[in-house]
């Protein structure tokens, strides 16, 4: 949702019959800053909002802590205390004003404030805004000082007031985004500074506080709302209240008093997730006057929609899945982080670009991990606009955390700010309190050594903060439902596949094969994965040469899982071969890259499968994870640098709203036609068991019809029945134009055969169309060249004797280098 002050020119250009106003007036303090180590002397520029890191690089005062090894040279700037100060002019007109606020939308972290020598602010939590009154400090020429001090001396102090260690060490005591202590997948960067924007806001006899545009009612013939109000003003009798829809005058009220505006939208179009609807927006607008003057106005983007999480008891156990507009929908997607360890580093281009790639990869919904931030506006103003589902984390991870006065309260500040901010959001699905901290204290190991009377203690300091403090704040500030914990059991506990939300962590952690998911299939996953190298680029950048070296220290420093590279190594002997790698070899180091990529995609999109085959029992599908914060070796399907690995290009075709898949159980083949959209679907079903020269050994076809948001076994085949060669036919199944392909082996025991892939490039507006063929079948082509750029499609399989068109976005103008790798010629 967007909220905005309309300024003096805006006023005048909308309402040009009314030119008087006295609207509030917003001046942004992010000019003339400075930065310095507190016991420095010398001053540098800084960039604010931004964070000390930024701003030590920007004047080379450290090395890139993502190049190499560098991230252990920088550890010193987490240790150190710092001081930022700007200065302000102020026009005598200005200073007239009656009411001065200073507005600070993120304070990362231990921060005291100083508006001309006087202390006004002491911050303690990232999380929270901080508004001040300061009118009665303010001159023509002002300074504002803030003095940064580093977490860990909260931290010792907070954990010497216990008797008793808690699990995850100091992170759990400061309220700011806990990846920033290390995880296993990112550095340990931990910022501070002015991480959003401050602002000082004047004003005489009136300004909006606060609103909510509450949604009472929703049918196909009318929208009915509350819009509660909250005002600061003198005198609040005299006052018009204007209600604009679309640009429309839809209700208004007059001299009157108000904290509660009621109207109605007749025939409301509905905001639906963008695979199953338009995600339309309307634009409210709510105009102040009194008689003909301007004094404050507001505007929100609102999508008209119902959402609710099911949880119901069935004969299995208990079900969890959402409804949106009464229908049941199948979430797709994947878990999201921070797109960078300095958050003022992502631009609004970047959270345009990431979340245009989710809907094109066909998910959504994404899960908002609780180890992050709570995300800039403009996230959820593009979920909204794209018609992505969000849920969202409270931001607490991995641990148990204290349960004084202090900071409960503090939690509780930070939770109702956040929620007031994101309520109106028709994308938010779910407020979910924490990942993995109820599944940490009863699976791992955190009980062990303590008494019963600590274990008491710490059980009900996370009672009171998840199970009291969170839900009353959701149930108070928002419509929307709240989860205590993600997931519901922990992967020891049976019940996880049958009620509740699952991680299954079986894969990765603890070594189980990719079988495993399509054997133990939960109600809704909301958590699995696997590793993968990112693309050459990122190594590239990594090691700060032109070579793909996967070898070098620097390099293994951005593998952050102390078992990383020997879990990839393993999986990729049980089902890929594995490319031997000679260090300064390039060429090798690329191959091994590529079949990282293809072991991630390949143990993924098995379980998305079986994930989606098993509807409606399953009802969800969140890989971890979609994006990175740093160039690493991870569980991303998109890199640091934005370039889509083979698991995304894979994943868009396993989220497809109709799905084609097959399985073999005890010899029998069978096949499933999934349709998550709201429409029956009829069409041919065709099946053919094809040689890799294009032969075709058996085929079928029958006409079926596919219910509306369902999953449907529809055929069966004895291969019994059949002669044929399981290591040398591909099953190509195709319904109404959306065509699969399965194996019935494992990929390293394909007998794939040799032949050259011909191609032919043609220049176009925006970029290159690729034409390729082959005689044969060709497994996992993948197209790369070092131009910046995007293909459409890429990893695929290329049936013998057909030609496949993809196209390359890109600004260059030539496309010299493009190559092509196989996996048919690993294999041999």
């Amino acid at each position: 949702m967007r909220y905005f002050t309309v300024f003096f020119i805006t006023c005048l250009l909308c309402f040009s019959c009314q030119p008087k106003h006295d609207l509030p007036t917003t001046i942004n303090l992010n000019e003339n800053w400075k930065f310095k180590k507190v016991t420095d002397t010398v001053w540098n520029s800084a960039i604010v909002p931004g964070n000390v890191f930024s701003d030590l690089l920007y004047h080379q005062l450290i090395e890139d802590p993502f190049i190499g090894n560098n991230e252990e040279k920088v550890q010193w700037v987490s240790e150190t205390d710092w001081e930022y100060k700007t200065t302000f002019s102020l026009s005598e007109d200005l200073l007239e004003k009656k009411h001065f606020e200073l507005n600070f939308d993120g304070l990362d972290t231990y921060a005291s404030v100083y508006l001309n020598d006087s202390l006004i602010l002491k911050a303690n939590n990232a999380f929270r805004k901080w508004d001040v009154d300061v009118k009665s400090l303010l001159k023509p020429e002002n300074e504002l000082r803030l003095v940064f001090e580093s977490t860990s001396k909260y931290e010792t102090e907070a954990q010497e007031k216990l008797s008793y260690e808690l699990p995850e060490g100091e992170r759990i005591f400061t309220r700011k985004a806990q990846f920033q202590y290390g995880w296993d997948w990112g550095p340990k960067l931990n910022t501070s500074g002015v991480w959003r924007p401050i602002k000082l806001v004047a004003w005489n006899d009136f300004k909006i506080r606060e609103t909510f545009l509450n949604q009472i009612e929703l049918k196909d013939s009318i929208a009915k709302f509350i819009l509660d109000i909250k005002v600061e003003a003198k005198d609040k009798s005299n006052l018009t209240y204007g209600v604009y829809v679309n640009n429309k005058l839809n209700v208004e009220y007059s001299d009157q008093n108000k904290s509660e505006i009621i109207f109605d939208i007749k025939n409301p179009k509905l905001w639906w997730p963008h695979n199953l609807g338009e995600p339309y927006l309307y634009d409210i607008k709510v105009v102040v006057k009194e008689g003909s003057k301007i004094l404050d106005s507001i505007s929100v983007k609102k999508g008209l929609r119902t959402i609710e999480l099911v949880t119901e008891k069935d004969s299995i156990g208990e079900s969890f899945y959402f409804k949106v507009n009464n229908v049941p929908v199948y979430a797709k997607g994947a878990n999201y982080i921070p797109q960078h360890s300095f958050q003022n580093e992502v631009k609004n281009s970047d959270y345009e670009r990431l979340l245009s790639d989710v809907v094109d990869a066909n998910m959504n919904m994404l899960r908002v991990w609780g180890g992050g931030i709570y995300e800039n506006d403009v996230f959820y103003d593009l979920c909204d606009e794209k018609g992505i589902l969000v849920w969202q984390d409270f931001m607490f991870a991995c641990a148990m955390y204290p349960g004084d006065t202090e900071f409960l309260d503090n939690v509780a500040k930070e939770a109702e700010q956040n929620l007031k901010r994101l309520r109106s959001h028709p994308s938010i699905a779910l407020w979910c309190g924490n990942n993995e901290s109820s599944e940490g204290w009863n699976r791992w190991g955190w009980q062990a050594d303590r008494s019963e009377e600590e274990k008491e203690e710490i059980w009900n300091n996370y009672l009171k903060v998840f199970d009291s403090i969170l839900p009353k704040a959701v149930n108070q500030y928002s419509n929307t439902s709240y989860w205590q914990t993600s997931p519901k059991y922990g992967r020891g506990n049976p019940l996880y596949k049958s009620e509740g939300d699952a991680h299954d962590w079986w894969i990765w952690h603890d070594g189980y094969p990719f079988e495993h998911l399509e054997e133990n299939v939960p109600r809704f996953m909301s958590e699995f994965g696997f590793q993968s190298l990112p693309s050459y680029e990122v190594i590239q950048f990594i090691n700060q040469k032109d070579s793909v070296d996967i070898t070098s220290k620097g390099f293994k420093n951005h593998q952050k899982h102390s078992r990383g590279f020997q879990i990839i190594e393993t999986y990729m002997q049980r089902d890929f071969p594995v490319p031997e790698v000679y260090a300064e070899h390039s060429r090798s180091a690329e191959d091994y890259v590529y079949m990282s990529q293809l072991v991630q995609a390949y143990g993924i999109t098995k379980g998305i499968e079986a994930h989606r085959r098993a509807k409606p029992y399953n009802m969800g599908t969140l890989y971890w994870q979609l994006n990175d914060c740093w160039p690493a070796v991870s569980w991303s399907s998109i890199d640091y640098f934005g370039n889509w690995k083979g698991l995304n290009y894979k994943a868009k075709r396993s989220f497809e709203n109709v799905l084609v898949s097959s399985k073999v159980e005890n010899e029998t083949l069978k096949t499933w036609v999934v349709n998550d959209g709201l429409e029956d679907i009829s069409g041919k079903l065709s099946l053919k068991l094809m040689n890799f020269s294009g032969k075709v050994i058996w085929s079928n076809e029958e006409e079926i019809m596919v219910e509306p948001l369902s999953g449907e076994e529809k055929y069966e085949l004895d291969l019994k029945t059949i002669n044929f060669t399981k290591n040398e036919v591909v099953l190509v199944s195709n319904f109404n134009g959306k065509t699969s392909y399965f194996y019935f082996v494992k990929p390293k025991d394909l007998k794939l055969q040799q032949a050259e892939i011909q191609k032919i490039i043609t220049k176009t507006n925006d970029g290159f169309s690729v034409e390729l063929s082959s005689s044969t079948l060709q497994k996992d082509v993948f197209l790369y060249t070092s131009a910046k750029g995007h293909f459409s499609d890429n990893f695929f399989d290329l049936m013998p004797d057909e030609s496949k068109t993809v196209h390359f976005k890109t600004e260059v103008n030539s496309l010299d280098d493009l190559a092509v790798k196989t996996f048919n010629t690993f294999i041999r």
